[in-house]
């Protein structure tokens, strides 16, 4: 019942149902709400059919729990939420990076802060994403800006999520969630199974290698395990042990670092021009537009956000003399942008913010960024 490879026409959300079915998930739990609730529908007609568990909870702290059991037992869990859920669900994000449970949450934001604008468009939950859940904490958080993304990197949310054994944030937006459009399957699609270990484990239940990332045990299976939130050693018992604790929170945070080149992503059009746009989700479209009609203008989409690419952007963005950032929020990227472009030696970097509820239109970019 997967996609076969091809050419599908669909809206935003109903690829990533899609995509999380070809991505080998397997398990569903959620609670609906605008503009995400179309992922929750058609996973659970799409999760009977593939012999999986759709699960629809009373809650977003319910639905994010019982996506975590659901990783350990075994099973690729991905749940999808917006705004007031999103928020709901921080600590057991905390819980589940701390515990090394890989898992995907779509968040498909929406015009906030509190209920906000539900039916509205908003980019608010980026910095959320990175710092929600108390303490420190490794995170990824890509951000789709079409139909296609939804589709592609929903898969790749699987794929870092189980190869990092860490939780995924996958940060669509209202205008991509319900706009229709192409997609391709490919031919071959790249699909990563997580590190399962075999053995009867009970001292050295987090034991890691070079990679810093343990081989996962299954309950169920005959495994001896002790998870905890608190911090562990790596049995999986708490410990109050400073240089433990020291050693655990570093080593969260570097099988990431130690991994960016593979993990960060960002698209360039005509990289190092003078004036450079910075854009991700739905701003990518008035700022495709902009650079299409103007030659000395570029291009950088950002794929991920984080950890944020900083090095693959300085190389972008080197030579140009202006940057400006467009998001529908009041500057949750721009100050990573401002200080990568202040690295590189760029004169200018300014602020596009609009959180009106709409996306900006082509016009309303091109008349900031001329009136400067």
């Amino acid at each position: 019942m997967r996609l076969p490879p091809g050419t599908f026409f669909m809206q935003g959300n109903e690829a990533c149902v899609e995509a999380a079915i070809c991505a080998g998930a397997r398990f569903y739990a959620g609670y609906p709400i605008t503009p995400s609730t179309e992922i929750a529908e058609g996973l659970a007609l799409r999760m009977p059919e593939e012999g999986g568990v759709f699960l629809q909870m009373e809650d977003e702290i319910a639905s994010i729990s019982a996506c975590i059991g659901a990783s350990w037992a075994g099973a690729k869990s991905l749940t999808a939420t917006s705004g007031p859920g999103f928020s709901l669900m921080q600590e057991s994000i905390g819980y589940a990076a701390m515990t090394e449970t890989p898992l995907v949450i779509v968040d498909v934001m929406r015009g906030g802060p509190s209920t906000g604008l539900p039916t509205m468009v908003g980019q608010g939950d980026v910095m959320q994403a990175k710092y929600g859940s108390h303490g420190d904490y490794p995170t990824i958080a890509l951000a789709a800006a079409n139909v296609q993304d939804m589709f592609d990197l929903t898969v790749r949310s699987f794929n870092l999520s189980e190869r990092y054994r860490v939780p995924t944030i996958l940060l669509s937006d209202a205008e991509i969630g319900h706009m229709r459009g192409k997609f391709a399957v490919p031919d071959r699609l790249e699909v990563v199974d997580r590190m399962v270990r075999k053995d009867k484990v009970w001292h050295d239940g987090f034991a890691y290698d070079e990679s810093l990332v343990p081989k996962m045990p299954i309950f169920g299976t005959g495994a001896r395990v002790h998870v905890t939130g608190l911090t562990h050693d790596i049995a999986g018992y708490p410990t109050s042990d400073r240089e433990v604790h020291q050693e655990l929170v570093i080593r969260l945070h570097e099988k990431l670092s130690r991994h960016s080149a593979d993990i960060c992503q960002i698209e360039v059009q005509r990289p190092g021009s003078r004036r450079m746009l910075v854009a991700y989700g739905s701003t990518n479209y008035p700022a495709w537009e902009v650079m299409r009609a103007h030659e000395d203008v570029g291009l950088v989409t950002l794929k991920t956000i984080w950890p944020f690419p900083a090095e693959k952007l300085g190389q972008a963005i080197a030579g140009s003399q202006e940057v400006v950032v467009a998001e529908m929020n009041l500057g949750q990227v721009f100050t990573e942008v401002h200080t990568v472009a202040c690295g590189q030696g760029c004169r200018r970097v300014r602020l596009f913010s609009d959180v009106g509820g709409e996306v900006p239109s082509p016009r309303q970019l091109e008349h900031f960024l001329e009136a400067g």
